[in-house]
This record gives structure tokens, C-alpha cells and sequence, in this order.
């Protein structure tokens, strides 16, 4: 039997929602074991002086517990 948990986390970039995504994910994989899935959650995007700042994910993450 198995048995997996699954966490919240907030990922940004100024580059767009794929890069967030994508530091997410690889922050993810390098801290924990056993990955399993990444849901996106929600997406946002912040606003400095009128224009895009940060590009923001909440992403839901999935693991296998030892």
C-alpha cells in the first residue's frame, strides 16, 4: 500500500505563468521525493505603476510518502 500527501505552494516570474509553472515544478522535484503531480490551482498576476509585475501560481502538489 501506498500513501501520498499533497501540499499547497506559490510560484511567481516576471517572465509569465509557464516560467512560474516551470520554477515551481522544479523546486518541487528538488526538495522533495517522489513527485507524483502538479495541479495549477490559480493564477494571478500583480500590478506595479500600472503595468504587469509578477505572474503568480498556487499549485498543488502531490507526493508519495516512504
Amino acid at each position: 500500500m501506498s500513501f501520498a500527501k499533497t501540499i499547497e505552494m506559490t510560484a511567481e516570474s516576471r517572465e509569465g505563468f509557464r516560467d512560474a509553472i516551470r520554477k515551481g515544478i522544479d523546486k518541487a522535484t528538488s526538495t522533495l521525493d517522489e513527485v507524483r503531480s502538479v495541479w495549477v490551482e490559480d493564477q494571478m498576476v500583480t500590478i506595479k505603476d500600472g503595468s504587469t509585475d509578477q505572474f503568480r501560481v498556487r499549485l498543488k502538489v502531490t507526493f508519495q510518502l516512504k
